[in-house]
């Protein structure tokens, strides 16, 4: 066939595609080069990409393609690893049809299919342009010989340009995920490799290769997202010629793709954004979750969960008396957490076996359940269908449905092993427990968890199986939802070690972090939003002494904080005081006014000159109205902190600027001498030259409101 220039482009974003007897090859993707830009400038472009020949390189230099691989002289990390018995391991794919779908400005895709006839191997390849700029790529691959292809990995892969050298990404641990890191962008491969059978807390969610000092507001920047919740690999990596690419796929485990004649195999979607700024690339996915028809569109309820008032005491009084409470500050859903199951006094006994407790519950659920309906609030309950704990009456009856490699058991985590989903049986039981809770106690919302990670996880004839469980949790899901329309599901994984775009192709949120101490949650939230939007994003009020840290925190503090996602309440409000309860329903009254802002908005971040200060923020699509919080996070060495910029506003635009919610600067000398009536400037002087910052403490936080006249 012949050669095929392809210049895809949406929302400020180029995609430029070669295609020919080879697999694709991306010449650009980065900002957009024009309407004007025709079949001369493409080619011309294209003449330009060709590089020089040098030092050992082959005597035809071509780019990499999406897959590359040695045959096209790729000596980097191959697109397709796998053999046939130690034969076809070095593929070369000749295109034998492409189908291309361009809609002018709004984006549009390649599509190739390829074979290797030597190989047998038959290939589909896809890349895509969204309508909000994003890029995403998989491939599936088909044995078409007459024997078995174990398949290695396949992880297609996107190139971005030279002065991208510098590497972000994210690092973290339980109750602290999401923690940013950066270095150069050195010779050689960076791999961040998931094997714990789940996203994991330590995740690099979008690993970004960026132009030196890159920040929020400004500086190039190239972001993958591999969207699987399995096992995965996501890479940035520098040829010695280079050439640089970003690469990403579901990470096999030995023997755990054995491809039949004519199965097939494809990989989880690779994800990737531009932008200038982190926030723009950010914003690029927030946009497209947003643009799925199965978005949230309903506003986002203020949640209490019960976890930390009560943990595993399950009192029904008790209980009552916490849902009049929520009530009556303006809660509209209350959860109960973990402990309502059979023999589920800790956290040793009773996973699996999902029938109510007669002894902690001789009326059963019912009375609970209508109560907090009859407030008008929704109910939602806490399961953790893939756990088993040994010491429960499933365990005991199906030892065999246990992940495991043949004569032993993984060892314990959280006294738990993991469920074979993949087992049809195992599924069904699950599924039939779930849906009949739900529908007999009218269950408005799902907290759907996951505490261990996937150790020794074998399968029924004792190959690996985390591949298999992913796509059964994915399919159960999916039942659960077909059988319980209105369900809502949250996915929560030790906190936030499920996050990511697959998961949430079936689920409604996640649940960022175990942690409620505000101070953490800050960072864990701040770099949760460079792959989510703030409605996606449980964020709960926790108590005056973090659970988790220890340490002691303003309501205001936390109260803020929490409003920065999808706001909740993980407090005993029963020990709060008079005072406490009223200041909390005014932050519930705030949130109940703004989350039509914050859960649509731009969200904003940016880099502050004064040390330990950030600035977060959601300005309206129209520009129109923004919110922004100030947190203190250090004591600098020079004092006050000094003028704050507030970026993403109409520049020609008039705006008044007037503190927000409840106040949590109190003293009237940490006030700057505008802080007392409303601040008339144009969205262009507030971002670029700013207004005097409030002189607040370590750990506090100030809500500033923008509203254009």
């Amino acid at each position: 066939m012949g050669r095929m220039l392809v210049h895809l482009r949406a929302s400020g974003v180029s995609l430029l595609l070669e295609s020919d007897d080879r697999l694709p090859r991306v010449l650009h993707w980065g900002s957009d080069l024009g309407a004007g830009f025709g079949d001369a400038a493409l080619a011309a472009l294209a003449v330009a990409s060709v590089r020089p020949h040098a030092g050992t390189q082959t005597d035809a230099p071509v780019p990499p393609s999406l897959l590359p691989g040695q045959a096209e002289a790729w000596l980097g990390t191959p697109g397709v690893a796998g053999h046939r018995d130690g034969q076809a391991w070095s593929p070369s794919f000749a295109v034998g049809s492409t189908d291309v779908v361009d809609t002018p400005g709004a984006g549009g895709a390649l599509r190739v299919t390829a074979s290797d006839e030597t190989a047998r191997l038959g290939l589909e390849l896809t890349i895509e342009l969204t309508p909000q700029g994003v890029v995403r790529t998989r491939a599936t691959l088909t044995n078409e010989g007459g024997s078995t292809y174990t398949l290695d990995s396949l992880l297609p892969a996107l190139p971005v340009p030279s002065h991208a050298s510098e590497i972000h990404d994210l690092a973290g641990r339980w109750s602290q995920e999401r923690t940013p890191q950066r270095h150069a962008f050195t010779v050689g491969t960076h791999v961040r490799e998931g094997r714990r059978g789940r996203t994991g807390a330590d995740a690099t969610l979008v690993l970004i290769a960026a132009e030196p000092g890159t920040g929020f507001r400004r500086g190039e920047a190239w972001g993958v997202h591999v969207a699987w919740s399995g096992n995965h690999r996501t890479q940035a990596e520098l040829m010695p010629d280079g050439t640089r690419v970003l690469a990403g796929g579901e990470l096999l485990l030995p023997g755990e793709v054995r491809l039949a004649p004519g199965a097939s195999y494809s990989s989880p979607w690779l994800y990737g954004s531009y932008g200038d700024g982190l926030d723009a690339l950010a914003g690029r996915f927030h946009a497209l979750l947003r643009a799925r028809p199965q978005h949230p569109r309903t506003p986002r309820p203020v949640t209490l969960n019960v976890w930390e008032a009560v943990y595993f005491d399950h009192s029904l009084p008790r209980l009552l008396e916490l849902a009049d409470l929520a009530a009556s500050l303006g809660v509209e859903r209350y959860v109960l957490d973990d402990g309502w199951f059979r023999g589920r006094r800790d956290d040793r006994a009773g996973l699996g076996d999902w029938f109510v407790d007669e002894d902690v519950w001789p009326d059963g659920l019912e009375p609970l359940v209508e109560h907090v309906h009859g407030l008008g609030m929704q109910f939602g309950l806490w399961f953790e269908p893939e756990m088993v704990n040994p010491d429960s009456d499933l365990a005991r009856a199906h030892p065999d449905w246990i992940l495991q490699v043949p004569g032993r058991q993984p060892p314990l985590q959280r006294h738990q092993q993991v469920l074979d989903l993949a087992r049809p049986e195992v599924a069904a039981y699950l599924r039939a427990r779930v849906v009949s809770l739900v529908r007999e106690l009218g269950v408005d919302y799902v907290k759907w968890d996951h505490n261990r990670d996937l150790v020794e996880a074998g399968g029924v004839d004792g190959a690996p199986g985390v591949h298999a469980q992913t796509t059964a949790v994915y399919a159960l899901l999916d039942a659960i939802r077909a059988d319980c329309p209105g369900l809502e599901i949250e996915s929560c994984s030790s906190g936030g070690a499920r996050v990511d775009l697959a998961v949430l192709e079936r689920t409604d949120r996640v649940w960022a972090s175990d942690c409620l101490d505000a101070r953490e949650r800050q960072e864990i939230q701040r770099w949760t939003a460079q792959l989510l939007p703030p409605e996606l994003v449980g964020s709960h009020v926790g108590a005056g002494r973090a659970h988790t840290t220890g340490r002691v925190l303003d309501l205001s503090f936390r109260a803020v904080t929490a409003l920065l996602g999808s706001f909740g309440i993980e407090w005993d409000l029963t020990q709060a005081s008079d005072d406490e309860r009223a200041e909390l329903a005014a932050w519930i009254a705030l949130y109940q006014a703004e989350r039509g802002l914050l859960h649509t908005g731009r969200t904003v971040r940016d880099d502050l000159p004064a040390a330990g200060q950030w600035l977060h923020g959601v300005v309206a699509q129209d520009r129109s109205r923004a919110v922004f919080a100030l947190v203190q996070r250090e004591r600098p060495a020079t004092w006050p902190p000094g003028r704050v910029r507030l970026p993403g506003l109409d520049p020609d635009a008039m705006y008044d600027v007037v503190p927000h919610g409840p106040s949590s600067v109190r003293n009237g000398w940490d006030r700057p001498g505008w802080w007392e009536r409303p601040l008339r400037l144009t969205g262009l002087v507030l971002a670029t030259v700013g207004v005097q910052s409030p002189a607040l403490e370590v750990d506090h936080a100030a809500l500033l409101l923008a509203t254009r006249v």
